[in-house]
């Protein structure tokens, strides 16, 4: 089993990794792999709603040039997701939400591929927002029919400078809650003989009316 993680702070090295980094070592002491997908420091093109993706199925973006459908390829085939976001304004940064705009929707454009999939989110704050934060990075998880995993607390961890959500105790344990039940939930749906349900194609409909 893999799970990859996407770090979408700016920063290589800054909280987000290191609470990336800190579940990656509960993922390998349970013999699963852990990638993290630095995306945070690119130049991302967000979406234009073109709808080429939707058209071609080919499981790519047809913006060719940066890091996103080389991502999406290694979130296809990990058996869960953790979404790692910093917070700007009380919110997503420009570049991670261009990245899950982008990724998501290709995932949803061929059959949802993500479906099924074990998922979490977790927001790195100095200070406050880090609730909406992680509110919107779980809408990716929950329109995409993910399992997603949550731990004693809301998934927000404090500090500023790097490393300094080390000295968050409170965020520590809810790291460690959420990594253990994360790995339960992986092996709960490994070992599972239930068949999954089938996938229903989606309905569109407009709340404009003439």
């Amino acid at each position: 089993m893999k799970v990859v993680a996407i770090n979408g702070s700016p920063r290589s090295k800054g909280n987000t990794f290191t609470a990336l980094d800190y579940l990656g070592c509960i993922f390998k002491n349970n013999d699963i792999d852990f990638e993290i997908i630095h995306v945070g420091n690119s130049l991302i093109h967000g979406c234009t709603g073109c709808l080429t993706c939707r058209k071609t199925k080919d499981e790519t973006c047809v913006f060719k040039e940066d890091i996103v459908n080389e991502a999406i390829k290694k979130m296809k085939n990990a058996d869960g997701l953790i979404l790692g976001s910093p917070v700007y304004f009380s919110d997503i940064p420009g570049t991670m939400k261009s990245f899950l705009d982008r990724a998501f929707y290709v995932s949803t454009a061929n059959d949802n591929f993500f479906r099924h999939k074990v998922g979490a989110s977790i927001a790195a704050v100095r200070r406050s927002g880090g609730i909406p934060t992680y509110d919107n990075l779980n809408k990716y998880l929950l329109y995409s029919e993910m399992l997603v995993v949550g731990a004693n607390y809301w998934n927000v961890i404090h500090g500023r400078l790097p490393e300094e959500v080390l000295q968050d105790e409170e965020g520590l344990q809810m790291l460690d809650t959420l990594g253990n039940n994360m790995v339960w939930t992986l092996k709960m749906v490994n070992d599972s003989l239930v068949t999954k349900p089938k996938h229903v194609k989606k309905h569109y409909f407009s709340f404009i009316r003439n």
